[in-house]
């Protein structure tokens, strides 16, 4: 059964007579369609009984077509009122499209209240969120494949990206130097802006690369990841540059290693998203830098960098073969230094196996 006909199993079981999909994301996924559209309106929408449509605008249409996609799809110019057409298409489809689904995690205020006023008789009772991300959660041995190749090129921008800084270079010139030769091997996208930050800039998980040159002996933190064939790596180093760090700084990564080692070897089946982050949280802890870990050790991943489950306290969701996840402790201490170690793992009946191959270990990498 295709991962559309799950849900028109699912809407037709849950009586509603159609569902609106509109997170380009989720549309990629269920059709193979790429595209943000930005502020243009793209949707796909599925009936029980039904054919599904995509609706896009008149600039995609033909790249909707080359997909493979087998059925209709419709276009509409930018002068045009796009929810106008949809509902003409809906109701050729339906003479009472009363009970309706939707994407409630993703579908924005403005746009909701424009389906209503084009649809004032309908209930949007249905919440699709929840089951498309279940469907996104076992990655079939062709998913897992493509995250496979994906985290070799991770390991080839980690390679790259030593090199770059063995020349004292710039946060921001080490961000270039690694794209580029992503780009040189016809890698044309990064799973996301790549992060390059040293000494106390790392102490921000998500700052922004610098044009500062990065000094001598201090911690440098690498995050980074490749888009292969619509699939994703993410993965994190931190590595010293210089020939010496500080004590304090020692201890930081080591603390941290120890917790990304001992909790990505204790991945088994059964055991729940929260029991894996208490273990490294724990060892953080016990360490005396709680209070700097401040995220959740890990998100699911696939087609995009954060998708469901979350790996964090609460969470009692049971992992299952074919679920991936990455595992990243991090610790952060403002105004002194950050460090996060990452590999997105995915669930055997053995354990985990990381899609990034990258030592973890400390590396000090000279300066040239």
């Amino acid at each position: 059964m295709s991962h559309i006909e799950s849900i028109q199993s699912w809407l037709g079981e849950n009586n509603y007579q159609l569902g609106y999909i509109s997170n380009f994301k989720n549309i990629q996924y269920l059709t193979g369609f790429e595209s943000d559209p930005i502020e243009r309106v793209l949707a796909l929408l599925i009936f029980p009984d039904q054919d599904p449509f995509i609706f896009a605008p008149a600039l995609e249409v033909e790249a909707v077509k080359d997909t493979g996609w087998k059925y209709p799809v419709y276009g509409y110019l930018d002068h045009e009122d796009p929810y106008e057409i949809i509902k003409s298409q809906i109701l050729h489809r339906v003479n009472s499209p009363k009970k309706w689904a939707i994407e409630k995690g993703n579908l924005v205020v403005n746009r909701f209240e424009t389906i209503k006023q084009k649809f004032p008789d309908a209930t949007f009772a249905g919440d699709l969120t929840p089951f498309i991300e279940k469907l996104q959660l076992i990655k079939t041995p062709d998913e897992i494949k493509k995250l496979e190749i994906a985290g070799k090129w991770a390991d080839f921008a980690f390679e790259t990206g030593f090199k770059a800084l063995s020349t004292a270079k710039t946060e921001q010139d080490i961000v270039a130097e690694i794209e580029y030769a992503l780009k040189k091997k016809g890698i044309m996208h990064t799973s996301f802006d790549t992060i390059i930050q040293s000494g106390a800039n790392a102490a921000e998980p998500h700052g922004v690369p610098k044009k500062d040159f990065i000094k001598a002996n201090e911690l440098v933190l690498f995050d980074l990841g490749v888009v292969f064939d619509g699939y994703i790596s993410d993965a994190s180093r931190t590595v010293a540059f210089g020939d010496t760090l500080s004590e304090k700084a020692r201890d930081i990564y080591n603390v941290c290693l120890e917790a990304q080692l001992t909790a990505q070897d204790a991945v088994k089946l059964g055991m729940t998203a929260a029991e894996l982050d208490k273990i490294a949280r724990d060892i953080i802890t016990k360490a005396g830098y709680g209070e700097y870990f401040i995220h959740r050790l890990g998100h699911g991943m696939g087609q995009s960098e954060h998708e469901f489950p979350s790996i964090m306290e609460g969470n009692n969701l049971q992992l299952e073969p074919g679920m991936c996840f990455s595992i990243e402790p991090g610790i952060y201490i403002p105004g002194v230094a950050g460090v996060r170690i990452e590999d997105c793992v995915h669930v055997t009946e053995k354990g985990a196996e990381p899609f990034t191959h990258t030592s973890k270990e400390l590396q000090f990498i000279p300066n040239n």
